[in-house]
């Protein structure tokens, strides 16, 4: 599955738009490591338990809205983006979202003579 966050696929001819498509997950944080966020904020640096968490929350979303994608017979998803908000203080919402197409590849010109 092609993915791009570009409206067109260079060296491909978009032959048919299948509509929107979205992956989508909510993920609430255990008490544990809101409490680590929390003390790792006041002292400053990474958070890499939520870094982990987030990369593979955004793996999972995009790997939904490819499934979405097949299943309405497309081979790529242009204008792909991300979209994350907070619910609740506790919980937060990732979607990967985009535009399912048909694209095939063109023939490349052929360079000119030297």
């Amino acid at each position: 599955m092609l993915i791009s966050t570009a409206n067109d696929l260079p060296g491909y001819q978009i032959t048919e738009v299948l509509g929107e498509v979205f992956g989508l997950t909510v993920r609430a944080r255990n008490i544990g490591s809101q409490f680590g966020a929390g003390l790792k904020s006041l002292m400053g640096g990474e958070l890499k338990g939520m870094t982990i968490n987030l990369a593979n929350s955004r793996n999972e979303v995009i790997q939904r809205m490819v499934d979405e994608a097949t299943a309405k017979g497309g081979n790529a998803s242009v204008g792909m983006r991300f979209d994350t908000s907070e619910m609740g203080g506790t919980w937060t919402e990732i979607c990967a979202y985009g535009t399912a197409v048909i694209a095939n590849r063109v023939s490349a010109p052929t360079p000119p003579p030297v």
